[in-house]
């Protein structure tokens, strides 16, 4: 590959519930640090940084934008764009609006389309299989990468290939693309030696996604245009048209295009690859101890074998077990047998059933200024840790319902009170009256750590009146 070659699009919309309840709907798996130090999505997009790749292209669900921006200013990564769904439409509309995004300026550059969730951890058999596909991408191809199975797995699609293209070549055509299969099909599939897993990860060019999406889903496309020419800027984000783009048919890419287009090529490859569909996932990839365990946390194991115990803040302790997943968040507690990890889903359907929160947020909530953790709660009161990164600051509010009580535990706030403007250090405090006009502010270069009590007769986060806000047009 040469320098600039291939843009990778960084498709992050979806929900992670196989993997609650570390993963909501508000925060899902790609943003939490489930098989290393980083993020999924930190480790995606840095999978593609050098002189082969062009700056990444990101697609997010509306609500994780922010969550998204900070994650990649972590990493010091700076997406050429970050393109905002306001509504899930699956993988072929969200594509299409990256095609015609980077087209926008004349090019006509190769797409490494990836989902932001997934583990590879021979990053270097992955770029190598990328610049093997790199010449049937250019000649008009829609490549996509198929893993070689090292069992007869039932949880993935797969994809049967036919002779290489080239002697001694990489790259094979698609006979047919298969679903889920049921063990002994997958056992034969293994048998067979020309069946791959489908992983989901593609590279074609702009132009020829394109003109296959309007042959084969013609509505997709008239929907994409649509609601890319509706697009605004809000601050580094582009934000489609909700109306068009709602117009748009939900199909993934392999439904829309890959399993009708005649241009499909597969390219096998070796790179540690796992979607991490469920805690059994990671259980696989995990390093265990000699009894087959993987602790993850705080976590004390007592005669136990080939179980999967994560433990976030608080200690774990399990007995006796064996071929279990227990996760323990702060508000929640997840008991089953590790054969059972897919019906977590169904855990999470019966939560949105009951309108339970749980399904939706954790008790850290991420904001574009930081983010504040819930503490207690009770009749009356609610208390809260609160972080406000250096530079940034809430928007100019008042609460109807409630007052509150801030306490700095570390660095300063700038507080805005009624007509009266502050600076509160270490171990100082601040009262806010019910209905005062207020702001808080870090002015600082470290970030600002607060404790809030809220008290009043309703504390709900909807118990406020914006006066102006940085982050969102009033």
């Amino acid at each position: 590959m040469t320098a600039l070659q291939v843009t990778p699009v960084i498709l992050s919309g979806g929900s992670g519930t196989r993997l609650w309840p570390a993963s909501r709907s508000l925060h899902p798996k790609q943003f939490l640090p489930l098989a290393g130090d980083l993020t999924m999505i930190q480790e995606t997009a840095l999978r593609v940084q050098g002189d082969e790749f062009a700056s990444p292209l990101m697609i997010c669900n509306e609500e994780h934008r922010f969550i998204l921006a900070e994650q990649m200013r972590t990493i010091q990564v700076e997406p050429a764009a970050i393109l905002l769904e306001p509504v899930g439409r699956n993988t072929a509309p969200a594509i299409a609006l990256a095609a015609l995004k980077v087209m926008e300026s004349g090019g006509d550059p190769l797409l490494l389309v990836m989902p932001s969730d997934h583990v590879v951890a021979d990053v270097a058999g992955f770029r190598k299989a990328v610049g093997s596909a790199v010449i049937p991408a250019r000649d008009g191809a829609l490549v996509t990468f198929g893993i070689r199975p090292d069992r007869p797995e039932t949880g993935y699609g797969y994809i049967k290939m036919g002779q290489a293209l080239t002697e001694g070549g990489t790259a094979h055509p698609v006979d047919r693309f298969v679903e889920k299969p049921d063990a002994a099909t997958a056992a034969t599939y293994l048998a067979e030696g020309c069946y791959l897993w489908n992983s989901g990860i593609f590279l074609f060019a702009a132009s020829t996604y394109l003109a296959e999406l309007e042959r084969q889903a013609p509505a997709i496309l008239a929907a994409c245009r649509a609601a890319l020419a509706g697009a605004t800027t809000d601050l580094t984000f582009c934000r489609v048209s909700r109306e068009a783009f709602a117009a748009s048919p939900s199909v993934s890419v392999d439904y829309a295009v890959m399993e009708k287009t005649t241009r499909a090529v597969v390219v096998p490859v070796d790179m540690g690859w796992n979607d991490v569909g469920a805690w059994s996932a990671l259980w696989d990839i995990g390093a265990k101890d000699p009894a087959g365990n993987v602790g993850i946390g705080d976590v004390l194991l007592h005669d136990c074998s080939n179980s999967y115990v994560r433990a976030d803040g608080r200690l774990v302790a399990v007995a006796g077990l064996s071929d279990v997943v227990v996760v323990a968040s702060d508000d929640a507690v997840l008991v089953a047998h590790r054969d059972r990890a897919q019906d977590i889903k169904a855990i999470v359907e019966r939560l949105k059933k009951a309108h339970r929160p749980e399904c939706d947020t954790h008790t850290t909530l991420h904001r574009p200024w930081g983010y504040h953790r819930t503490i207690d709660a009770g009749e009356r009161y609610q208390v809260k840790r609160v972080v406000v990164q250096p530079g940034e600051q809430l928007s100019l509010q008042r609460h109807n319902h409630r007052a509150e009580h801030w306490v700095v535990v570390q660095g300063t706030a700038e507080v805005i009170c009624g007509e009266d403007v502050r600076l509160i250090h270490e171990n100082q405090s601040v009262y806010i009256p019910i209905g005062e006009k207020h702001r808080l502010g870090n002015p600082g270069r470290i970030p600002l750590h607060l404790i809030e009590v809220r008290s009043g007769s309703y504390l709900g986060e909807d118990d406020i009146v914006r006066f102006a806000d940085k982050y969102t047009k009033l």
